[in-house]
């Protein structure tokens, strides 16, 4: 098969730190608040401008806290876990790694009694319709290493008892969230815009709160964890007063990217790049048969955490399934420069993973396309 001619304009399909927004360049960061305080009246500032804007363009109700906490989406998750949990049972859905990891943290370390683990493989979904809404729900909304969502809110129950805790790193700004059924939603912003690495986002609703502040956990809480003080919300955090440092540099890069987010037309925008990604996929998948999504189902299928399985005879032929065949077609389009970061996560199925987030032009995806062929051809032959 003869090498492909045309070339992505950007090769970066990482799905975390993820591709820059279109026309990106270190200028966009000049403004940046360097060598000053993060709690001077202009550092608060720019971090109420990250947490104000990132409101707007997600339409979060004005009555939902919205703060910006260390540690990325897991430092999000492991405050609201770490300071929510154990007033009630626990219902937890785990469809891959990220899931997985919060059911050990739940079972091994906080070590909760009744908890109710709802999994499935990759690729799929666990049975939605057992969720208790009595009891405390944590879920992700994407599966980020599997390729798998859920398909919308509407399995969760409006006269719910529980609180719903909601790991949406890789669905916030790409997917349509329906804040009122949610409770906690976390994220980081190396995802959908671009952003840099090391700060988390978290949301509160009202009912969040009021769990903060009549529950007092069991277990010792580090500094970074908690939210309360005297029995009452630490309103700070939800108005710029960060826990720890942030910095200043990429809150500027986050504000660049919710600029940019407005410019394409806020969250509508957003989900409509995000989309039409997918959909360059799915239609090469259709028509190449080079490769398959590792969630069948399109109604549950990803359009930022594109995964995918290789289907050449050669490589499920090999005795690990094509794991090494498949890293060897990742490391072969990172050599040619046409695709940097696309093999799958390390728990996962052997395959490719396509970061298909708004940053990401569709142009450049079905520039990658062709190559993926012509990698699969080349690895293919090898093994023959």
């Amino acid at each position: 098969m003869a090498m492909p001619t045309i070339r992505p304009a950007n090769p970066c399909f990482s799905s975390g730190p993820c591709a820059k927004r279109p026309g990106w360049s270190a200028a966009a960061l000049d403004g940046s608040l360097l060598g000053r305080s993060h709690r001077s009246t202009e550092g608060r500032a720019r971090l109420a401008e990250v947490i104000d804007r990132t409101r707007a363009v997600l339409g979060i109700p004005a009555d939902w806290r919205v703060g910006i906490v260390p540690a990325s989406d897991t430092g999000a998750v492991e405050m609201a876990l770490w300071s929510l949990l154990g007033p009630r049972p626990i219902d937890m859905l785990a469809w891959e790694s990220f899931g997985a990891t919060w059911v050990a943290d739940v079972l091994k370390q906080l070590k909760l009694p009744d908890v109710r683990v709802l999994e499935a493989d990759y690729g799929a979904l666990p049975d939605l319709g057992r969720v208790d809404f009595s009891r405390d729900v944590v879920f992700t909304w994407n599966g980020t290493t599997s390729g798998a969502r859920v398909p919308n809110g509407d399995w969760i129950a409006d006269d719910r008892q529980g609180l719903t805790i909601c790991d949406a790193t890789s669905a916030a700004f790409a997917m349509d969230l329906p804040w009122r059924k949610l409770d906690v939603v976390t994220w980081s912003w190396q995802k959908v815009l671009g952003g840099e690495g090391q700060h988390g986002m978290l949301v509160l609703s009202p009912r969040a709160v009021e769990r903060l502040e009549s529950h007092k956990p069991a277990w010792p809480m580090p500094k970074i964890f908690r939210m309360t003080s005297g029995g009452k919300l630490m309103e700070g955090i939800f108005k710029g007063d960060t826990i720890n440092t942030p910095s200043m540099l990429c809150a500027e890069d986050a504000i660049d990217g919710l600029r940019w987010a407005e410019s394409v037309g806020g969250l509508s925008g957003l989900i409509a790049r995000s989309e039409a990604n997918l959909a360059a996929v799915a239609d090469w998948v259709a028509a190449k048969g080079t490769a398959r999504f590792l969630a069948e189902d399109p109604a549950v299928r990803s359009c930022t955490a594109i995964c995918l399985r290789l289907t050449n005879p050669a490589f499920a032929a090999q005795t690990d399934g094509g794991a090494k065949a498949a890293a060897r077609v990742a490391a072969l389009l990172a050599k040619e420069g046409v695709g940097y970061d696309l093999a799958s996560y390390r728990d996962a199925p052997p395959g490719l993973r396509i970061w298909g987030g708004a940053t990401v032009e569709r142009s450049n995806i079905e520039a990658l396309l062709p190559w993926i062929d012509w990698a699969v051809a080349e690895v293919a032959r090898d093994l023959a």
